[in-house]
């Protein structure tokens, strides 16, 4: 084009513009790419099963951390229990991590890489383990903690646990299992309870009616029913 003149004339106009078709094979690209992408989420969205390997590949990565059965390990700090845990809490939390309604950024980075499938598949597996429990917990405690299991504590407006968790401490759908955690574990998560959970209160962890009882217990108190149930199989 002259820069000396202008405006341009009408060939000069038209050598500025985009070679014809250019346009409509771009858009025809993006629709491509668009369409794969759909359609890989589609496949990811609609499976129905997990492969064998790639089930025991996560199992293997949850174990590293939870324990070759999934009873715990203690290191640095406590990590529970996964064995005989009821499938929906289980999914429920892993969730709650995903949504942040529990905070804790290592589960965060865990779960939500994790498919629908593959988070019952995790939870099925787990529940099916049985280890015994890793122990530990002070002796002396056990008989005031399961007094506080099972009657609660009337005076602190504290019910008891086994309401909910069960005469054994197996739990029930929404409600974890207790039975075999580590005691360390429990004591950590109900003196900080406000901390990890209820970081949204438009959209509350279930786990939310836990709320109110924790901070109504005292740490002896707590130590004392953590021990108690962290010797129960």
């Amino acid at each position: 084009m002259n820069i000396n003149s202008w405006p341009p004339r009408q060939a000069e106009r038209r050598s500025c513009r985009p070679a014809k078709g250019i346009g409509v094979q771009l858009a025809l690209g993006s629709a491509i790419v668009a369409m794969a992408f759909a359609t890989a989420a589609y496949a990811e969205a609609s499976k129905t099963e997990v492969s064998k390997q790639e089930l025991q590949a996560k199992m293997a990565y949850c174990q590293v951390c939870h324990g070759a059965s999934g009873q715990g390990f203690r290191g640095y700090y406590p990590i529970p229990r996964l064995a005989g845990q009821q499938p929906e809490y289980f999914q429920n939390q892993l969730q709650a991590f995903v949504e942040h309604r529990r905070t804790n950024n290592i589960m965060f980075n865990v779960a939500h890489v994790l498919s629908p499938t593959m988070l019952t598949a995790l939870a099925t597996n787990f529940k099916n383990f049985d280890p015994k429990p890793l122990g530990g917990a002070p002796k002396d405690l056990m008989a005031a903690g399961k007094k506080i299991y099972e009657e609660g504590i009337a005076a602190a407006d504290v019910p008891a646990c086994a309401s909910c968790h069960g005469p054994q401490a197996k739990g029930d759908g929404q409600f974890p299992r207790l039975a075999g955690q580590l005691n360390d574990y429990i004591f950590n998560k109900l003196t900080n309870w406000t901390k990890e959970r209820g970081q949204n209160p438009s959209n509350p962890d279930a786990s939310s009616i836990m709320e109110p009882i924790a901070h109504n217990l005292t740490k002896s108190q707590i130590e004392a029913v953590a021990a108690y149930v962290s010797n129960l199989e």
